[in-house]
């Protein structure tokens, strides 16, 4: 990629979004964690799982602190049997939120218009008649004669909401209070786009354009992931950086929010890792821009993170308990762990919002229910240091 590439292409970004940059910057001592394992943690599960399951797992998250949590997936049933309840997980996040301390982001991934069909189809039935019941909007209240209005802003920006007037009022809030987003993915390499989606990465491309459109008239934020970025099984482990960096600047100028760049078979390496940051860094592309999504088959997801926070990096994925794999890479093992993610963090005296022993009660859980081992070593080590399990 060359310099005059590298000046058009960040020039084009700076003056199509001059105003967008949401996360934290990369001076930050916060990380936003997402968890996945609502979705990319069950998807690769060979046992029928009940959809009470499925919500028990997205409403006991939603009590950790986690404030992003990917909740299902509008594909095939054909192709991806465990997500075919993802319309009534969305439906029950709508009508019925789960409780929480704050408003939690709630994720769907999509793979093309027919799969947005089924979203609104859903989502447009909820926001049709939470308008029709509104009430009209009550004028302000008239300020005291005897003092000043409450101020709130001397408190804690980190206490917990009491629960009359902060959770619980939060859990009915609905899509206003609890923000639904979509999420689309292409992939690094034409055989893997293949064999996910039964396209090519450019034909890929364009099946997001419609489903930018919409999102966008319904102001709907939109994540992208781009799968297979540090290896492929199909084509090996020495994937362009360079084609990662065209992928993410094409998708943010298509309308993306965010970029979460996957190591969907853990063949990332520290080094790589390391180059791949750099390429994107080169290509004009923010690190607030961007999300690192990491695998543990080889057991390098905890090194590869912190190779990104080393380079500002302040948004990880993660699936708690370890769950995981892609149906679509042969040999593939799960996330990395969200306990783990968060321990790490912790240990570097970074901020994440999120409740250590919660959030291992439920890879306790959630492992149990499936009947498989919990993959966290951290989830672990916290429970058996408290003497609690599931």
């Amino acid at each position: 990629m060359s310099p005059r590439y590298n000046c058009l292409r960040l020039a084009r970004l700076a003056a199509r979004y001059p105003c967008r940059r949401t996360f934290a910057s990369a001076a930050s001592d916060h990380v936003r964690v997402v968890e996945v394992g609502p979705r990319d943690g069950l998807q690769n599960e060979k046992q029928s799982i009940p959809v009470a399951t499925k919500i028990e797992l997205v409403e006991r998250l939603a009590q950790t602190g986690l404030k992003t949590i990917e909740a299902g997936s509008f594909v095939s049933p054909k192709w991806v049997p465990q997500m075919a309840n993802s319309s009534e997980i969305l439906e029950r996040i709508l009508h019925n939120p789960p409780k929480a301390p704050h408003p939690i982001t709630y994720q769907f991934l999509l793979p093309n218009a027919k799969g947005l069909d089924n979203f609104f189809s859903t989502y447009q039935s909820h926001t049709s008649s939470t308008q029709q019941d509104a009430y009209p909007t009550p004028p302000p209240s008239p300020k005291s004669d005897h003092g000043p209005a409450l101020n709130t802003s001397s408190q804690d920006p980190n206490a917990m909401p009491s629960s009359s007037s902060g959770a619980e009022a939060m859990s009915k809030g609905g899509s206003t209070s609890n923000p639904i987003e979509l999420s689309i993915f292409t992939a690094a390499t034409e055989t893997f786009t293949q064999k996910n989606t039964n396209c090519s990465i450019a034909e890929s491309l364009q099946r997001f354009e419609p489903i930018m459109k919409r999102a966008k008239e319904q102001n709907i934020n939109v994540r992208a992931y781009i799968s297979v970025a540090l290896g492929c099984p199909y084509e090996g482990p020495n994937v362009d950086p360079h084609k990662v960096a065209e992928l993410a600047v094409s998708l943010l100028e298509m309308g993306a929010d965010e970029i979460s760049v996957a190591d969907t078979t853990g063949m990332g390496t520290a080094p790589k890792t390391a180059d791949l940051l750099k390429v994107l860094s080169a290509a004009g592309i923010e690190n607030s821009d961007l999300a690192l999504h990491f695998h543990d088959t080889y057991g390098m997801a905890l090194v590869n993170s912190v190779v990104a926070l080393e380079h500002g990096i302040r948004t990880f994925d993660a699936a708690v308990g370890g769950l995981g794999g892609c149906p679509f890479s042969p040999g593939a093992t799960g996330n990395v762990a969200t306990e783990d993610l968060v321990h790490l963090f912790h240990s570097l005296g970074l901020k994440t919002g999120v409740d250590m022993q919660r959030l291992s009660e439920v890879g306790e859980w959630i492992s149990k229910e499936l009947g498989r081992g919990n993959e966290s070593r951290a989830g672990k080590a916290t429970l058996a240091k408290v003497g609690r399990t599931a």
